[in-house]
């Protein structure tokens, strides 16, 4: 049986240490390294790769974390019972920079909540259910466990959930598109200044078969690359640097 989010709320999330690997090099992080004197929002699911979580789980969160940091929060966390090298495959193919990867391999953090689940009919072994919380200092000020039934639900734990919970009228930024041209510096540049801005876009590339003239039908134009937020037409890079400043910019 799941415990209630009444019974975990109000106490310290479980003191465990986790092997990471950043820059492909083993390092143990500790529950204390990751939670003490912050506000972290945390969100579990059941694996990496996995539909739900690759479609809509880990996206939304990576695309409102300027949101989130407008709002207080200091990181977000990703945790499954993966290892290391998994979940940072899967970031890297999810490009969810904004998002910090804690693989929980040997499931400790995940039983230590009490949300440790047997999903051996799917041939996963133990895994964690699907949760998200909010965390400060180290003790659990909110925690949305998903409602304890067959399949996969996702009904709570959701990126645009917890926003709402931490303020009701926090403003989600608007989706950024690029159409870029591989090889084109000028895209390099306007894709720079976006990440360096930590903006979540959806890049259009050539290859996928979108030729010039479909970027004039588009925008108007036939130089790339052009960005949208919004719906709204930004335009070239220098359009994006002028709305949203030069990357490295103090």
């Amino acid at each position: 049986m799941l415990p209630n989010a009444e019974s975990l709320e109000g106490k310290p999330v479980p003191d465990v240490t986790f092997k990471t690997r950043p820059n492909d090099q083993w390092r143990d992080m500790t529950s204390a390294e990751l939670f003490k004197g912050k506000t972290v929002v945390v969100f579990a699911l059941p694996g990496a790769f996995t539909p739900t979580c690759s479609s809509a789980h880990l996206p939304r969160y990576n695309e409102l974390a300027p949101a989130f940091r407008d709002n207080g929060v200091d990181e977000i966390l990703c945790v499954a019972v993966n290892d290391a090298f998994v979940m940072n495959s899967w970031q890297g193919g999810q490009e969810a920079g904004n998002i910090t990867m804690i693989p929980d391999g040997n499931g400790d953090f995940t039983e230590g909540m009490g949300l440790l689940v047997d999903k051996r009919d799917l041939g996963f072994g133990k895994r964690s259910w699907r949760y998200s919380m909010l965390v400060k200092d180290g003790i659990i000020d909110k925690i949305f466990i998903e409602p304890d039934k067959e399949g996969d639900p996702f009904e709570v734990s959701d990126a645009d959930t917890m926003l709402r919970y931490i303020n009701p009228d926090a403003q989600a930024p608007e989706p950024v598109v690029m159409f870029s041209k591989p090889g084109c510096p000028h895209c390099a540049r306007a894709k720079a200044v976006l990440k360096a801005n930590g903006i979540v876009f959806t890049d259009i590339s050539q290859d996928a078969k979108i030729n010039t003239s479909v970027l004039r039908a588009v925008s108007g134009q036939m130089t790339w690359p052009q960005v949208f937020v919004g719906g709204q037409l930004i335009g070239s890079a220098d359009d994006v640097e002028a709305h949203f400043g030069r990357a490295g910019a103090a």
